[in-house]
């Protein structure tokens, strides 16, 4: 469960300085997590310097580190200085989408919605232009991002417009989820009108960022074959969560497209391996027959970075390591 308050977020961002002195290799996503906590702590000093002690190094995304620092200094008044940070990133093109729309959400958040569009743009002209229906999530979430800006604006719908269209799952559109008028419903004293508005404002909660949710992503566990076999010799009391690894492969699917239809962002899953659960586990000081340890365990290796991003191209190999494609394979539709 995540804190919720002041004082819960700072221990958790010192737990987390801890973990990463243990793990070196884990650092940059366990500093970019205890950053989100200080924010979220009202520290921002704090979490200025860890940004900075990342940047001092060589980090593995130093354009998402950036825009995670920009808005973070603008928050605080340092707006000068974020603006340069943004212009930089903007300059140099990265490929990571996320270090783009968190840049666009940046000036958004202090009305500078020009900018963020044509920052939007620019991403979109670069990191969309092929592939088009089978692009990765986080560039999905940036042309989503860029349709609501440039609704909120009434801009009229380009190509990249109708693209964010076609890909948006929802049973809302996004045209109804991003009109600006809508939020005038929620004065109105029609219980039937308040209650479409609140079924809307649900839906459109899975495609906002959070400053906890950028790190890291929600990480279901996948045991591979031989791993099972060996935990469930191990810890027979854990066949009521894994009666077969046909069931185990079903439900892990189930579950993140329940989880996706919930619009739930970010989704991963991780790769689960007995000794690496036995250390877990000793570390908790519990036992590895606990199922409640499971979903900690997961969170624990998607927090240092070992989850894979959910769901794969459709072209791409499928998650549970067969050689078929995803689209072949467990991304096909659901049997009835």
């Amino acid at each position: 469960m995540r804190p919720d308050t002041p004082a819960a977020h700072t221990t958790e961002a010192e737990r987390l300085l801890r973990t990463a002195a243990q793990y070196p290799g884990d650092r940059e996503p366990l500093y970019l997590q205890a950053a989100a906590h200080l924010e979220l702590a009202g520290d921002r000093p704090g979490a200025t310097a860890l940004y900075d002690t990342l940047l001092t190094g060589e980090p593995a995304n130093p354009h998402l580190i950036r825009a995670l620092m920009a808005a973070n200094l603008w928050e605080y008044g340092h707006e000068a200085e974020a603006r340069a940070i943004i212009d930089g990133i903007r300059r140099a093109t990265p490929s990571d989408a996320a270090a783009w729309e968190i840049t666009a959400e940046t000036l958004e958040a202090h009305d500078e919605l020009e900018a963020a569009e044509s920052t939007l743009t620019e991403a979109a002209t670069l990191l969309a232009a092929a592939a088009v229906e089978d692009l990765p999530h986080a560039t999905r979430s940036l042309l989503t991002t860029r349709h609501r800006i440039r609704r909120m604006l009434a801009l009229p719908h380009d190509g990249w417009d109708d693209l964010a269209d076609r890909l948006h799952p929802a049973a809302v559109p996004l045209d109804e989820l991003h009109d600006p008028k809508r939020l005038w419903s929620l004065g109105s004293s029609d219980p039937a009108e308040l209650q479409a508005e609140i079924t809307r404002l649900r839906s459109e909660l899975g495609t906002y960022r959070t400053a906890l949710s950028r790190p890291f992503p929600v990480a279901v566990l996948h045991w591979p074959e031989p791993e099972l076999d060996e935990l469930l010799a191990a810890y027979p009391e854990l066949e009521a969560e894994y009666p077969t690894y046909r069931a185990h492969l079903t439900d892990l699917e189930a579950s993140l497209r329940e989880l996706a239809q919930a619009g739930t962002p970010n989704l991963g899953i991780v790769r689960a391996t007995v000794p690496s659960y036995e250390a877990f586990a000793a570390s908790e000081s519990t036992h590895p027959s606990n199922p409640a340890l499971l979903p900690q365990y997961a969170t624990t290796l998607a927090a240092r970075a070992r989850a894979t991003p959910w769901p794969p191209a459709r072209t791409a190999p499928c998650w549970c390591g067969t050689n078929a494609t995803y689209a072949t394979c467990h991304g096909g539709p659901v049997s009835s």
